[in-house]
């Protein structure tokens, strides 16, 4: 199976003087976690909600009504290619620890996510209790 039969399509990357206040809303209408964030037609970094929650809401040196995506973001980016094998997609998680992987076309343009989620919609079930296991362990 590939990345682009389990990814989800969609999701758009935003600007990193993107408002935390818009990226909340984004996420909402889009029942996501978090939001690629790109500058000069490259992929910069990623904003989750837990980094709008702990590095933006909770960070007494940051006036959180001002904040941006670039203030919060986690820099430097992950990605997997839509027609990379869904099990490297699912070590290359593993391996960093992370829920959640933009996915990128030939041409890098951005395509989609591939989110814990979506595994358990696609993957084995062997495949998905590894990952699950190894991301869990990471925030224990």
């Amino acid at each position: 199976m590939k990345v682009k039969d389990a990814m989800h399509k969609g999701v758009d990357w935003v600007g990193p003087d993107t408002p935390l206040s818009e990226l909340a809303k984004l996420m909402r209408k889009n029942d996501i976690g978090s939001i690629p964030i790109g500058e000069n037609d490259k992929l910069i970094g990623m904003v989750t909600d837990r980094d709008i929650v702990c590095s933006g809401l909770a960070n007494e040196a940051l006036d959180a009504r001002r904040a941006t995506a670039r203030d919060v973001m986690t820099p430097g980016i992950h990605c997997c290619r839509e027609d990379d094998d869904l099990d490297k997609a699912i070590q290359h998680m593993e391996k960093l620890k992370i829920r959640r992987l933009p996915v990128i076309n030939k041409s890098k343009r951005m395509v989609g996510i591939l989110s814990l989620g979506d595994l358990g919609r696609s993957a084995q079930r062997d495949q998905l209790a590894e990952c699950v296991k190894s991301l869990s362990a990471h925030h224990h």
